[in-house]
C-alpha cells in the first residue's frame, strides 16, 4: 500500500513544477492499484515530463491521485478530455489541469472561478451555456456534470465532497452548438491518438475484477435475447445437397498377409466423403444462425478496426435472407449490437449500420464477450439448423489469468461433446499480440477450428474460408461405426484426433462421432486391427463399416454401408500383394505431423525450441522417407512443408513467441478436426494461392485434386501449392490452410475479388 505521499519524478523536480499551466491533475484512482498500474494508464496517451503520485490524505475515499506534465503539451487537453468520466471498479477517474501544489488535493475555487473543471473550458457567461453551481460552491457545465453524475458519481471532481443526490442534475441535456467538441481540440500526429477514447493497451494487472471502462451510454439490455426474427416460412423442405448421400470407402494397407503371419497393428483407412451442394451458387442450402464476436479494445484502434468492418461487412453481403446474424462487441465489457436478425434487404442495412457503430476503447474481456454470444443462440425462440460463433481478438485477456481460467466461465453449451447441442466457436487470432494458447484452447473445446491471422490483410479471407463452409452443411451428427468381421480381428486404435471415439465389446467395435460436414468435405480415419494367423488360404473379412448420419436435405436419419474389408491370406504374399497403398500411407504421413506439431510445441512451452527442431527435422525425413512421398505423391511432400515451416519459426524463443505459437496451433487445430484454418501471412497461407485454383475434381482416391499447372493435389492436409512463382513473384513456402473444400474456395476467391476491385 502506499505512504501518505509518495512522487516520482520524470526529469527532477524543475519539471512539471506547481505552476506549470500544462500540468493535470488525476482523482480517483481506487486504492488497490500501484503506481505502475497508474503509469501504465496515463502513458499510454504519450511519454511524460514529469510524475507525481499522492494518498487520498484520510479523506475516506479510499481513492489515490497522481499530477504529471506530458512532455507534448498537446496531450494536455485530450488527456482531460479523453481520460475524464471513465469507469474504474465503483470508482470514476477525474482528469483536469491543476495549479495546485503537489501533495495536496486541490481546494475549492470560488464562485468566480475561470473555467469548468471537467472541460477546462470556459465558464463566462452569455455563451448559451448552461452553468451549474454544486453545493460545495464549485462550477460546472451543465451537460459536463450531467454526464458525469448520471451513472451515480456523486461526488464533486475537484474537493471530493459528497452531493445530496436530490440537488445534482440527472439528465443531459441537448449538446449546445457553441461548445467545442472533443475532435475539433488541435492532435497530435500519433495514429492512435486520432480517438476521443483511451486506447488502453492490455495491462496484466493484479486486480481484473475492476477493470477500466468507458461510461455506459447505451440503454440497458434485454436480460433474455428472444428477441431474435422469426424465420422465414418455406413451402418447400431445404435442399440443401444435391440429392446424394454420404459415400464411405475404405483401403487396406496391403491386400493380403500371409497365412502363418500375424499383425498387431494392421491399419484400414476409413474415408467419408459429403455430398456437393444442389449447385455452386448455394441455392437452397441450409440456413445458419451465426454469432460474430468481436474485439473493439484499444488495441483495435485505426486500420485493425477498418479492416474488421470490411471483413463482416464481407459476410453481411453473403448471407441469404434465411440466414440470421447477430454482432456482439466486446472490450473490458460486451454489448450486443446487433440482435439475431434475418440478413433480407432490411437486416443487410440494420447490420452494417450495427458494424459502423463500433468504435474501439478499453481492455479485453473474452469470456464475458463469449457468454453473450452463446446466450444470444441459447435464448433464441426460434434455431436455425445450423449455428457457429466466430470470435476474433488481437489482445490478451485482461480478467482471465489462464486459459483453463476462461474455459471455466465458458457456458456449457459450447462446451459440450453432444453432437446435437453443438455450438462450435471459430477463433480468430489476429496479429502478434493475442493470447494463442486461449484462443486454440476455445475453438478446441467448443469444436471449432483456431485461425492465425498473421496480416492485416488476411482477415476477411479468413473469415470467407470459415463462412465458406459454414454456409455448406450438408450432413449433421455423423457417427462412422466399425465392427470386427472375422473371429480373432479385434480393434486396437482409431487415431481420431479431437473428434471423439470409443471402442467397446472387446475391441470387436468402434465408433467416431464426426458431427457436421460440408458439402464435399472428406474425413479419413486409420483403424488399427489386431489380425490372427489363418488356417485357411481364402480371403479373410476384417472389418464392416457403417455411417449414419441427418440429411439436412431431408431432415431424416440416413444410413449408409461401406464395402466390408477383406484381405487375401495365400501361403506366400507376392510383391504386387504386399505393396503399401498410398491412400493409407499418406494419411499415416499426416498423423505423423498432427503428433509432431503437438510435441514440438509441448517442447517450445517448455523452452527446449533445440529439442523441438531435432524432433521436427527427424520427423521431416520420417515423411520424405515413406513410401507415398518416394511415389511422388504431393500431398507427402507437402506435410513434410508444413513442418519445415513450423521449425523456421521456432528458430528463436522471440520468433516462435510472435508466430511460432500461434502458427503451430493453427495447424494442430486444422489437424485435429481435419478442416481448413487461415495460418500465418498472405504469402504463406492457403488464403494467397485460392484464387489460381481452376476446378476441382475427385480423385480416384477419394480426394479432392487441383486442376491447375502443378496438377499436385489440394485440400488435404495442406494448401494448394505451385512448384513455381506465386503470384508476385513469391514462391509458396508452407503447408497452410488445410483440407480446403470446394466451397471454400469459392468463397475466398470471391474474397479476394472484392478485394482486388475495392468493393
Amino acid at each position: 500500500m502506499f505512504s501518505s505521499m509518495a512522487s516520482a519524478s520524470v526529469q527532477g523536480s524543475v519539471a512539471g513544477g506547481l505552476g506549470d499551466p500544462d500540468r493535470i491533475f488525476f482523482g480517483g484512482f481506487p486504492y488497490y492499484f500501484k503506481e505502475e498500474q497508474i503509469r501504465e494508464l496515463v502513458e499510454s496517451l504519450g511519454p511524460l515530463r514529469s510524475f507525481e503520485l499522492v494518498t487520498d490524505g484520510g479523506r475516506g475515499n479510499n481513492s489515490i491521485s497522481a499530477y504529471c506534465v506530458y512532455q507534448d503539451v498537446s496531450v494536455t487537453d485530450i488527456a482531460c478530455h479523453g481520460l475524464n468520466g471513465i469507469r474504474i471498479g465503483a470508482q470514476t477517474l477525474i482528469a483536469r489541469r491543476a495549479n495546485h501544489g503537489a501533495g495536496q488535493q486541490p481546494e475549492p475555487h470560488s464562485s468566480s472561478q475561470e473555467n469548468c473543471s471537467i472541460c477546462w473550458c470556459s465558464l463566462t457567461t452569455g455563451q448559451g451555456q448552461a452553468i451549474f453551481t454544486a453545493e460545495c460552491s464549485h462550477r460546472f457545465h451543465y451537460p459536463c456534470i450531467a454526464n458525469n453524475v448520471q451513472h451515480g458519481n456523486l461526488y464533486c471532481p475537484v474537493c471530493r465532497a459528497k452531493w445530496d443526490k436530490n440537488n445534482v442534475p440527472l439528465q443531459v441535456p441537448p449538446p449546445q452548438q457553441t461548445r467545442i467538441p472533443f475532435r475539433q481540440f488541435p492532435m497530435p500526429q500519433q495514429p492512435h491518438w486520432n480517438y476521443p477514447h483511451l486506447p488502453y493497451q492490455q495491462p496484466h494487472w493484479n486486480h481484473p475484477q475492476y477493470p477500466f471502462e468507458q461510461q455506459p451510454q447505451d440503454p440497458p439490455e434485454p436480460l433474455t435475447f428472444s428477441d431474435d426474427e422469426p424465420l422465414q416460412s418455406l413451402t418447400s423442405p431445404v435442399q440443401s445437397s444435391s440429392h446424394q448421400n454420404v459415400t464411405v470407402k475404405t483401403y487396406a494397407e496391403c491386400s493380403a498377409i500371409s497365412a502363418v503371419e500375424s499383425s498387431s497393428k494392421f491399419p484400414v483407412l476409413v474415408s467419408i466423403r459429403a455430398p456437393p451442394l444442389k449447385d455452386s451458387e448455394g441455392h437452397g442450402r441450409t440456413p445458419i444462425d451465426l454469432v460474430t464476436v468481436l474485439d473493439v479494445s484499444g488495441s483495435m484502434t485505426g486500420s485493425k478496426l477498418d479492416l474488421v468492418k470490411r471483413a463482416v461487412k464481407f459476410v453481411i453481403e453473403n448471407l441469404g435472407s434465411s440466414d440470421r446474424l447477430s454482432i456482439v462487441s466486446f472490450s473490458s465489457n460486451s454489448k450486443r449490437v446487433l440482435p439475431l436478425q434475418r440478413m433480407t434487404a432490411d437486416g443487410r442495412e440494420s447490420a452494417i449500420l450495427a458494424v459502423e457503430s463500433l468504435r474501439a476503447g478499453g481492455g479485453t474481456n473474452i469470456a464475458e464477450a463469449l457468454k453473450k454470444g452463446t446466450k444470444v443462440l441459447e435464448d433464441r425462440r426460434e434455431r436455425n439448423p445450423v449455428a457457429s460463433i466466430i470470435l476474433l481478438s488481437d489482445g490478451q485477456d485482461n480478467y482471465c489469468r489462464s486459459g483453463s481460467q476462461i474455459l471455466n466461465q465458458l457456458p456449457a453449451s459450447i462446451r459440450s461433446s453432444d453432437m446435437q447441442q453443438e455450438i462450435p466457436v471459430h477463433a480468430f487470432g489476429f496479429g502478434q499480440d493475442h493470447d494463442a494458447s486461449i484462443m486454440h484452447a476455445i475453438s478446441d473445446a467448443s469444436g471449432g477450428i483456431f485461425s492465425f491471422i498473421e496480416s492485416v490483410g488476411m482477415i476477411q479471407d479468413g473469415f470467407a474460408l470459415c463462412i465458406g463452409g459454414l454456409l455448406s452443411v450438408v450432413a449433421q451428427e455423423l457417427r462412422l461405426t466399425v465392427r470386427s468381421a472375422s473371429a480373432g480381428v479385434k480393434i486396437v486404435s482409431i487415431p481420431s484426433g479431437r473428434h471423439v471415439s470409443q471402442i467397446s465389446d472387446e475391441g470387436q467395435q468402434g465408433v467416431v462421432d464426426i458431427g457436421n460436414m460440408y458439402a464435399e468435405e472428406e474425413k479419413q480415419f486409420l483403424v488399427y486391427l489386431l489380425v490372427p494367423p489363418s488356417a485357411s488360404h481364402v480371403k479373410m473379412p476384417l472389418l464392416d463399416v457403417t455411417c449414419v448420419y441427418k440429411d439436412l436435405a431431408s431432415n431424416e436419419l440416413m444410413q449408409v454401408q461401406g464395402e466390408r474389408v477383406e484381405i487375401l491370406r495365400p501361403e506366400v504374399c507376392s510383391p504386387a500383394e504386399k505393396a503399401v497403398s498410398l491412400e493409407v500411407d499418406r494419411q499415416r504421413n499426416r498423423i505423423v505431423v498432427a503428433e509432431t506439431m503437438a510435441e514440438a510445441q509441448r517442447l517450445a512451452e517448455m523452452g527446449n525450441l533445440e529439442g523441438a527442431r531435432a524432433l521436427l527435422a527427424e520427423r521431416r525425413a520420417t515423411v520424405l522417407a515413406s513410401a507415398a512421398a518416394q511415389a511422388g505423391d504431393g500431398l507427402s511432400n507437402l506435410f513434410e512443408t508444413e513442418l519445415r515451416e513450423v521449425m523456421e519459426r521456432m528458430a528463436s524463443m522471440d520468433l516462435y513467441a510472435n508466430s511460432g505459437r500461434a502458427y503451430a496451433l493453427a495447424g494442430m487445430s486444422s489437424h485435429s478436426r481435419q478442416r481448413a484454418s487461415a495460418r500465418g501471412d498472405t504469402k504463406t497461407s492457403c488464403l494467397f494461392g485460392a484464387s489460381n485454383r481452376v476446378n476441382f475434381s475427385s480423385g480416384g482416391n477419394g480426394l479432392m485434386q487441383q486442376s491447375g499447372a502443378s496438377g499436385a493435389p489440394a485440400g488435404f492436409g495442406g494448401a494448394s501449392f505451385s512448384s513455381g512463382a506465386a503470384p508476385g513473384g513469391s514462391q509458396w513456402s508452407s503447408a497452410v490452410g488445410a483440407f480446403e473444400t470446394p466451397a471454400m474456395v469459392r468463397m475466398v476467391e470471391k474474397s479476394q475479388k472484392s478485394n482486388q476491385s475495392g468493393q
